[in-house]
Order: structure tokens, then C-alpha cells, then sequence
């Protein structure tokens, strides 16, 4: 499981010109899943997600957590995550988890968020073709992967 984590200033996702999901201050979070990723990765990765300290205190140092600020999240699934790029020039997704089972641990991901935020975690629409604008604030990227977070 990989995320790529953005500071934002606020961030939206449309499908078909719609916006599905909008949020202020928080993070904006771009979460894929590959082969032979399961449940058990779920709660340790939100559990890092939710709690890293990226945001300012009023020293101006990141030394606060999304629900310190009262932040909302934006979680974005996104399969190229696990692009391959080592031969030519188009990326190969063979290492990405099917979709049906990563729209199931997708979905639950975003469930182990809301619980641990008290906040009910901003979606687009798995699979969708979906346009995201954000304003990147810092800017601050962080990318989190399993293999190296979570133990096994």
C-alpha cells in the first residue's frame, strides 16, 4: 500500500463536472494498493496517515496532527501508484491489486480514517476518471509505503 500525502490548503475532486468530494485545510491523500496487500495493512498505515505531525504549531514548527488542527482528508484511490516504469516508455500496472479487491480495501481504509479522526473522510469515485485540484500548502509531500511502515 502506497500514499502520497499532501499539506493543503483546500482540495476537490470532480467526475463528469461534478464535484464529489471538497475539503479546507487537511490532507489531500492519493492511496493505491498492490498484489498480496491486505486488511492488515489498513490500520497502521491510517494510523501513521492520520497522525503525522505536518501541521504548524504556533512556533511554526510541524509539530501537529490533522485533528489537532480540526483538518479534513481527501482520499484519492489512484493505481498508478504502482506504475512500473523500469522497461520503455509506457508504464506497466501489473503489480497494482485488482479492482475489485482494492475498491474493498479502499473503502475500508477510508472507514479506519473516519474513525480515527472523528471526521468523515472526503472521497472521489473509485475507478472514475476524476479531476483533483489542490493547493499544495508548504509545500508538503509525503509518501508513505507499507513495506517500509508496517512489519510483517
Amino acid at each position: 500500500m502506497r500514499i502520497v500525502i499532501q499539506r493543503v490548503k483546500y482540495a476537490s475532486v470532480t467526475v463528469d463536472g461534478n464535484t464529489v468530494g471538497k475539503i479546507d485545510k487537511g490532507i489531500m491523500a492519493l492511496i493505491g494498493f498492490k498484489e498480496g496487500d491486505d486488511e492488515s495493512l489498513l490500520k497502521p498505515m491510517a494510523e501513521k496517515m492520520t497522525g503525522l505531525r505536518i501541521f504548524k504549531d504556533e512556533d511554526e514548527k510541524m509539530n501537529l496532527a490533522i485533528s489537532d488542527v480540526g483538518g479534513e482528508i481527501l482520499a484519492i484511490s489512484q493505481f498508478t501508484l504502482y506504475a512500473d516504469c523500469r522497461k520503455g516508455k509506457r508504464p506497466s500496472f501489473t503489480d497494482a491489486l485488482k479492482p475489485d479487491k482494492a475498491e474493498d480495501l479502499y473503502n475500508k481504509f477510508v472507514e479506519m480514517c473516519n474513525s480515527l479522526t472523528g471526521k468523515k473522510t472526503k472521497t472521489g469515485i473509485f475507478g472514475a476518471d476524476m479531476k483533483v485540484e489542490l493547493l499544495n500548502d508548504g509545500p508538503v509531500t509525503i509518501i508513505l509505503d507499507s513495506d517500509e511502515i508496517v512489519k510483517r
